[in-house]
């Protein structure tokens, strides 16, 4: 049975009947995990090994794992900092903070691919104008360059842990004020804006081989009147003429507010197939799920298949046993430290 087009969470730490029979559907391709969905590592591994065994192909399984107030797995990982925090080296020190963007994109996914889990959907992408209620520290910096040196960095780190990158949320979501998950928000640029501001680190990205992509639950009148994920004029015409992007799209979470305007969820999701998407996530909302999985109608291309075969994590991930005795992996444990910290004072300001 190859992958279906939806990306489903499950309720607990461990897989009930209800959860089962959902991921078996074959319009079920992935699951997305939360911080209800674990207890501690060995837990974790466990629920991984039983989502991945129900399947062939294994189901995906994904995680919002960014780093900063956005890091699901807490007891027993590494605590990422925000992305901000290497926006901010940059500033002072270029070299610098892209090493330690290297070093916590490879902290990142080895650690979650030594769990089971397949890939993180990050880095976020967006432009950091100082007003984003939701985006705020997730992303690196308010400026274009700094934000592709530093997202190339930790996608190499992350390739290093034997994971893909995912970056959000096309076309850009850090100008608005409003919060996509309760409200839609609206940004009413020109295109030309957007285009030579939100969206360089996409282009750049791109070029530089990003795996996959997620779009804003964001609408941009001037261009289209619905959000950038049901849009075909976002996602076919700029994302992949326009930018010649090839890999996966990933559609946000159909049950946040910034995805009502879709209709009912069949309908929702329906839309983001047809704009372009090649997999939608429905979350926290097993109700709808069973309604999605009974009226959804969807044949997938040959082509979504292939990409999201692509998104699967390395087959051999290093366990954290050969991790934790690893010199490289235990200097970059003591690097992401000190991230955010103040810098030390030198002899002579202690005894000032």
């Amino acid at each position: 049975m190859s992958l279906g087009p939806v990306m489903l969470d499950v309720v607990g730490t461990e897989l009930t009947a209800d959860d089962v029979k959902r991921l078996q559907h074959p319009l079920v391709g992935g699951v997305i995990l939360f911080a209800r969905n674990f207890e501690n590592c060995a837990q974790l591994s466990a629920l991984t090994a039983s989502i991945h065994a129900l399947r062939s192909p294994p189901l995906l399984i994904a995680v919002d794992h960014e780093g900063g107030r956005v890091q699901r797995f807490r007891d027993g990982f590494t605590k990422i900092p925000p992305m901000r925090e290497f926006g901010k080296i940059w500033d002072v020190d270029r070299k610098k903070a892209k090493e330690l963007a290297v070093q916590a994109g490879w902290v990142l996914a080895a650690e979650l691919r030594a769990h089971g889990v397949d890939f993180s959907f990050t880095p976020v992408l967006d432009m950091d104008y100082g007003d984003s209620l939701v985006i705020g520290d997730r992303a690196f910096h308010g400026n274009a360059q700094a934000i592709n040196e530093l997202a190339f960095s930790l996608m190499q780190g992350l390739k290093k842990g034997g994971m893909q990158a995912v970056g959000k949320h096309f076309p850009g979501h850090g100008f608005v004020v409003a919060d996509s998950h309760v409200s839609i928000p609206i940004d009413e640029r020109e295109f030309d804006q957007i285009a030579q501001n939100d969206m360089q680190p996409f282009r750049q990205m791109i070029d530089e081989g990003l795996a996959a992509i997620m779009p804003a639950h964001v609408i941009y009148p001037k261009v289209d009147d619905k959000p950038a994920g049901f849009s075909p004029k976002w996602l076919q015409k700029v994302l992949r003429e326009r930018l010649g992007f090839n890999g996966v799209i990933f559609s946000d979470d159909l049950s946040m507010e910034g995805a009502s305007v879709g209709g009912d969820v069949a309908t929702r999701s329906l839309a983001a197939l047809n704009a372009g998407c090649d997999m939608v996530l429905l979350c926290n909302r097993p109700d709808l799920a069973d309604e999605l999985l009974e009226k959804l109608e969807w044949k997938m291309s040959a082509q979504s298949i292939v990409r999201l075969a692509h998104m699967h994590g390395s087959r051999h991930p290093e366990s954290m046993q050969h991790l934790q005795h690893n010199s490289e992996f235990a200097t970059a444990l003591e690097h992401l430290a000190m991230v955010g910290k103040p810098e030390p004072k030198s002899a002579s300001d202690l005894f000032a």
